[in-house]
C-alpha cells in the first residue's frame, strides 16, 4: 500500500471542483484583483500558480495584458493549459514548469505568489525578496502567506505537521514585506467560511468522493483512513488557528 498513491488521490492540484488552491471566496478575489489595478497591457507573473485560475482572471481583467504561470506540477500545468485555451487565451497566459525560485523574472507590472512561498529555500523572507526583484517600480505585488491567528496548540501543530515557528502573526508578516522593500496597500485574511469550503472541496472532499465512488478498492481502507486524519486535524487542531493572508503590496 502506498502512501504516495492515497496523497495523490486526495491532492488539491488534481481537483476540478476546485476554482482555486486556496481559501478564496468568488467575492473576495475580486477585491483581490480590483486591488491590484494593473494597467492595460501589463504583464504579470504567478509563481506557484498552479492551474492559473487568478492568473487568468487578472489577464482577462486587464486589457492587452498577459501572464506568465510558473507551476511545476504536470496535472496542475496541464489543466491550466487546457482552461486558457477553452477561455481564448492562449495566446496571452502561458505557463512554464519550472519551480518559481528558477524563472527568470524582471520588469513584471504585477508579481503574484499565493501559498508558494516555500518554493523559495529561505522560505518566506527570500519569496518576498524575489518578488520585489520581479517587478519594475511601482509595480505591485500580491502574496499570500500562512500566519497563526493564535497560539498553536499541540493538535493544531499535529493536525498540520507544523511547528511554532513555522509561522508569525499577522503583524510579523506585514513587516516582512516592508523589509523587502514593499509597502501594503490592503491585507485581508481569509476568513472562517472560506476556510471550511476549501477543506471540504479539498483533500477531505476529494477523498471522501473517492471513497464513496470506490468501496473495493484495494486502496479504500487507507484513503478513508486518510479522510479522517484530515478531518480531525483540521476541525479539532487548525480551524481557527492557522491563518492565510493576502498581501497588496506595491513596489
Amino acid at each position: 500500500m502506498s502512501a504516495e498513491e492515497v496523497r495523490a488521490l486526495m491532492s488539491a492540484p488534481g481537483n476540478d471542483r476546485l476554482t482555486w488552491n486556496t481559501p478564496l471566496s468568488e467575492e473576495h478575489a475580486a477585491q483581490l484583483i480590483s486591488a491590484c489595478a494593473p494597467g492595460p497591457g501589463a504583464r504579470i507573473a504567478d509563481f506557484g500558480s498552479g492551474w492559473g485560475e487568478l492568473l487568468m482572471r487578472l489577464v482577462e481583467a486587464v486589457p492587452g495584458s498577459t501572464g506568465d504561470g510558473i507551476e511545476t506540477d504536470p496535472e496542475a500545468v496541464a489543466r491550466g493549459r487546457r482552461m486558457a485555451e477553452e477561455r481564448g487565451l492562449a495566446g496571452r497566459v502561458r505557463f512554464h514548469d519550472v519551480p518559481a525560485a528558477g524563472h527568470p523574472a524582471t520588469d513584471y507590472d504585477l508579481a503574484v505568489s499565493i501559498g508558494s512561498s516555500h518554493a523559495w529555500p529561505g522560505g518566506t523572507p527570500e519569496a518576498l525578496k524575489a518578488l520585489r526583484a520581479a517587478v519594475r517600480p511601482g509595480g505591485r505585488v500580491l502574496f499570500g502567506d500562512g500566519f497563526w491567528e493564535r497560539e498553536p496548540s499541540p493538535a493544531a501543530l499535529e493536525g498540520l505537521g507544523a511547528e511554532p515557528d513555522d509561522f508569525g502573526p499577522l503583524l510579523g508578516l506585514i513587516r516582512q514585506a516592508e523589509a523587502a522593500g514593499l509597502r501594503p496597500l490592503q491585507v485581508t485574511v481569509a476568513d472562517r467560511r472560506e476556510w471550511d469550503l476549501f477543506e471540504s472541496a479539498a483533500n477531505i472532499g476529494r477523498g471522501e468522493r473517492w471513497a464513496l465512488a470506490n468501496p473495493g478498492h484495494r486502496l479504500h481502507a487507507a484513503v478513508t483512513e486518510a479522510v479522517d486524519a484530515r478531518r480531525t486535524g483540521y476541525y479539532g487542531g487548525y480551524r481557527g488557528t492557522l491563518g492565510l493572508a493576502y498581501l497588496v503590496l506595491s513596489a
